[in-house]
């Protein structure tokens, strides 16, 4: 397209305020940018007119013939990197979230199989179900995602979309030493997506098209572990083993905090009269009772300061404000963040000799964060695949809550493309998990437990476990089946649409007979005291070291927590099953809407416990 096309030069400098962020972000060449605008604004797409789609058909001695694609140039005159008409606007096929693509397949008309034809599945004599599920597993050798904006986390709308471009831009192959870039771009004019591709070299007439499916990646065992979808790789070699990160990983966490002036000394909480405190947290003011505490509209009189948004100035708080407790500690991230809660529990390992292969902590599923440990984490995997040895996985960012963004697969493309939108841990999926029967669904489903952890002190260590407990269920019988099933394979149904419906609650006092009448020979004081315990090692290896490993010891800090966690059955070395806790999460400022509404004296009890260190009667147990 010729730019002598009459450009508004006004309508291209507003063109350009609404999207110069993205071409530079993308490093989309100044001298395309008019061209870009020109297709943008008149829906031109003349890929057409300069590349051509090559099917390689390959025969074997056997007779049997293998399909390939590759794209050319085709235009005569070559591809000059210079000439600013050179960029190209490719469609997107399909844009979906990942929870929704099966949905998709099945109910939009003609989507399995365009997908099923873009990438060559041979569907013929296959049923509907089968063409969904080979589209679902090989979806990830053709899918892009993108994110724009910043949203909250914790919003549905913080969530990745991914997309398959079109059969043009899909069959553009991988090359270490591309011709062309291929990047997305969202037109706002149009509300659209699009993917955008310019020459990074010129190109005479036959020349192959290929992009780089692995950008700025240096290193070689990470950028081959990222490339196995299209060029599978044996990492065997490389050692799977955890291993603690340097100072250096901690140093540069994401959340800077400052940690109390180190000649602090707490002078104490006033006794001759009552606790002022300043309550920044749903549901608590309304259930603080006690005569003891005085609820008051300002930070500034509180003796206790109660926020629902993280603290992270502990110094000048020290400074400022040295007679106040507030509710939390310094660095108590390394338990609260998904991928450094980890790297804090594996402190808890059994020492001496073990099986490598095991999980140490028995309690803690195995864990690798991928953007770290990705070549470790393919190593590992495909030591368990070459065993037989069951390989699902559940892939959870440490930035998202309410369970957004967390897939359960046993696909090993899948694993190595997710961080891709974001970073996310692998945790091995507790595939035999012990269940709950459900009359009202007809089966068997998973459920979690969730305790409530109060801090009191970290140095010494001084941990209060509430005795009552929060049960969360699964909506559907479970299998390790349709992994992509929300309501079978996880068990917080208050965000999920209609889901709620089903939500089954059971009281902690009602759950322990039927609990003990499921599972004979069970006694569930004996299973919560394994639970304890596991808590309390998490605790003991999260206060062991200093910040920036541990959570600091702060005289002013008190905290409450969180822990969620599933019990899996497990066989002792004499064949005897036994039910292992497992750990999933910590919370910080979780949501305690049940325990006000079915306990009134839960407020009492954890403010009691950790500002008058008054545990008589409160509902809790030191661990």
């Amino acid at each position: 397209m010729s730019q002598e096309n009459d450009i508004d030069m006004s309508t291209f400098e507003s063109f350009l305020q609404v999207h110069r962020q993205q071409l530079e972000s993308s490093n989309v060449p100044v001298h395309y940018w008019q061209t870009l605008f020109l297709k943008l604004k008149h829906e031109v797409y003349d890929a057409g007119s300069c590349f051509q789609m090559q099917q390689i058909v390959c025969e074997s001695e056997d007779g049997d013939s293998t399909f390939s694609w590759r794209v050319v140039a085709t235009a005569e005159e070559g591809i000059d990197i210079k000439d600013p008409n050179h960029i190209y606007l490719i469609d997107h096929a399909w844009t979906y979230r990942i929870g929704d693509a099966r949905a998709a397949l099945n109910e939009v008309q003609g989507l399995k199989e365009r997908m099923a034809a873009l990438m060559d599945i041979s569907a013929e004599n296959m049923s509907n179900e089968e063409i969904v599920e080979e589209v679902l597993s090989s979806m990830w050798k053709f899918c892009q995602t993108y994110k724009f904006g910043h949203l909250a986390m914790g919003s549905d709308e913080a969530m990745p979309l991914w997309y398959v471009m079109d059969e043009f831009g899909s069959r553009i192959q991988h090359s270490d030493d591309p011709s062309v870039r291929i990047v997305p771009f969202y037109y706002a004019e149009l509300n659209l997506a699009f993917s955008l591709m310019w020459p990074t070299t010129s190109l005479e007439e036959g020349d192959e098209v290929t992009r780089n499916y692995v950008e700025n990646q240096a290193d070689s065992a990470v950028r081959s572990a990222k490339l196995v979808p299209w060029v599978p790789c044996d990492l065997k070699h490389v050692s799977f083993k955890n291993e603690e990160p340097s100072l250096e990983h901690f140093q540069s966490f994401r959340l800077k905090e400052t940690l109390p002036t180190p000649s602090y000394e707490f002078p104490g909480l006033p006794r001759d009269r009552n606790l002022k405190v300043f309550l920044e947290y749903p549901g608590f003011a309304e259930n603080l009772n006690d005569r003891r505490f005085e609820v008051v509209d300002s930070a500034d009189e509180a003796d206790v300061l109660w926020f629902s948004r993280h603290f992270h100035d502990f110094e000048e708080f020290s400074e400022t404000r040295p007679a106040a407790l507030i509710n939390q500690f310094p660095n108590e991230m390394v338990v609260t963040v998904k991928d450094m809660l980890a790297l804090t529990a594996r402190r808890a390992a059994t020492p001496g000799p073990s099986d490598p292969m095991e999980a140490n902590p028995k309690w803690l599923p195995i864990t690798y964060d991928l953007q770290t440990e990705l070549p470790k984490f393919v190593s590992y995997f495909q030591h368990r695949e070459e065993k037989g040895e069951d390989n699902h996985w559940i892939c959870k960012p440490w930035n998202l809550a309410r369970g957004l963004d967390m897939y359960i697969t046993k696909s090993l493309d899948q694993i190595v493309r997710l961080p891709d939108a974001g970073p996310k841990v692998a945790c091995k999926y507790i595939e035999d998990p012990v269940l709950y029967f459900r009359e009202d669904v007809g089966g068997k489903v998973k459920f979690d437990i969730r305790y409530i952890v109060l801090l009191s002190s970290a140095e010494p260590l001084k941990l209060f476990a509430y005795k009552v407990f929060w049960l969360r269920f699964a909506n559907k019988p479970y299998s390790l089946d349709h992994l992509d099933d929300y309501q079978k394979h996880f068990t917080v149904m208050n965000y999920v649409e209609g889901a709620d419906e089903k939500l089954k609650q059971v009281h902690y006092d009602d759950f322990i007979p039927e609990f003990e009448s499921q599972n004979p020979g069970f006694v569930w004081t004996d299973v919560e005291n394994d639970i304890f315990n596991m808590i309390k090692e998490l605790f003991v290896a999260a206060t062991s070291v200093p910040p920036p490993r541990g959570i600091c010891a702060s005289p002013q800090s008190r905290a409450m927590y969180a822990v969620d966690l599933m019990l899996s059955w497990a066989t002792k070395p004499t064949g005897e099953k036994y039910m292992q806790p497992m750990i999933c999460e910590v919370n910080f400022s979780p949501d305690c809407a049940r325990a006000c509404k079915y306990h009134p004296f839960f407020v009492d009890d954890v403010f009691s416990v950790l500002f008058l260190d008054d545990t008589e009667d409160k509902h809790v147990t030191p661990l």
